[in-house]
């Protein structure tokens, strides 16, 4: 493996332009199978348990009762200026917004507050319920705005009306504002411990290449395999870690050689054959791990499983491909600078015994003076 690794090295150094557009081809066909036959608005947040008996009870609720089998909705109608929802007036509205209601997209049955006394105690608030018979995941993209601009007459002075539920609740999150900040942090960190901004950047570069690849691959499967949308989360964050972490083991070492005088070419292939080979091992390790949860036999822990264990491979092959192509971009570049923190640090690292070493079958390749 250290040997095979060492040539697949040196071998994207040195055809760094193809190994890039090769990456950039990738993701960008990745893009277009997602657009084509899947996106976020296919993503199946359904929970199943398969042979279990909570399972066989829904199975029957939705036979028999199909209406109580799906999501549900609530229409909350508020009285106001001292007006109350039992007022002739405002009930004529409430009942002609439900009516409306009723015949919003995929809309099974719409309980009124006045037939099931769901009415505050001082007739200011009343509660309506809207019942589906499809799971929130099943819905249609419109549904929901739908159901809004049908009770959105009744919004008017005297009567606010507010539309929640489980159905508005369970939806996909939009924002991935966290993650970016995420990336950030872990930028300034990797910045302010390697002291170059150069150096901090390639391995977020590079786990943002797998990232992406990894989602948009997942959400290309979402029109003919259900995916949730935190199958989607825990390969989002999974892959940057990993992505993250195993360059990271590439480039500390890649700058070590460096530091004592190898060539890029020869230090990116080194790297990649000595380090190279525990992130391949540290790899297949969590991707097996997270195929283990295929044999709960869950469908919704499966897709997470596979979903993950899909980023943490791109993020392997990333590792040992992408990166040493963008350290042939990078050059000289990443060498520590004389008398730096850095610079000090891998010194000391190489005066404690530990030298740049090659894999047998290319020891040869070893620049003059140094340890094979």
């Amino acid at each position: 493996m250290p040997a095979f690794l060492h040539r697949l090295g040196r071998l994207a150094f040195r055809r760094r332009r193809r190994m890039l557009a090769l990456w950039l081809a990738l993701v960008a066909a990745a893009v277009v199978c997602m657009t084509a036959f899947g996106g976020t608005g296919k993503l199946d947040n359904t929970f199943s348990i398969p042979g279990s008996e909570s399972q066989r009870a829904l199975d029957r609720m939705k036979t028999d009762f199909p209406t109580f089998s799906g999501t549900s909705a609530q229409i909350v109608f508020t009285a106001t200026d001292g007006q109350k929802v039992t007022d002739p007036a405002d009930s004529a509205r409430i009942r002609a917004a439900l009516g409306a209601a009723a015949s919003a997209p995929q809309v099974a049955k719409v309980v009124s507050p006045f037939d099931a006394h769901t009415i505050s105690a001082d007739g200011t608030t009343a509660v309506a319920q809207v019942r589906y018979e499809v799971p929130q995941s099943a819905l249609e993209p419109n549904a929901l705005n739908e159901l809004r601009s049908a009770v959105s007459g009744a919004n008017q002075q005297g009567m606010r009306v507010d539309v929640g539920g489980s159905a508005f609740g369970n939806a996909p999150s939009e924002s991935h504002r966290s993650d970016i900040i995420g990336v950030g942090v872990a930028l300034v960190i990797l910045t302010l411990t390697f002291g170059s901004l150069l150096t901090a950047g390639i391995p977020v570069v590079t786990a943002l290449f797998g990232v992406a690849t990894a989602i948009f691959g997942a959400l290309s499967l979402t029109g003919t395999v259900s995916i949730s949308s935190t199958a989607q989360s825990l390969a989002l964050m999974i892959g940057l870690a990993v992505g993250i972490d195993y360059a990271l083991f590439i480039v500390s070492r890649h700058r070590f050689h460096l530091a004592h005088g190898m060539e890029p070419e020869d230090s990116a292939a080194l790297a990649v054959g000595t380090a190279g080979s525990a992130v391949v091992f540290a790899g297949l390790t969590v991707v097996i791990a997270m195929t283990g949860l295929t044999v709960v036999g869950i469908p919704y822990l499966t897709a997470m499983g596979l979903a993950a264990a899909g980023a943490v491979l791109i993020a392997v092959l990333v590792a040992t491909t992408l990166l040493p192509a963008i350290l042939g971009f990078a050059g000289t570049r990443l060498t520590p600078g004389p008398g730096s923190r850095a610079m000090r640090r891998e010194q000391a690292v190489g005066g404690a015994g530990e030298t740049p070493s090659a894999p047998p079958a290319t020891a040869s390749r070893a620049p003059p003076g140094r340890t094979s």
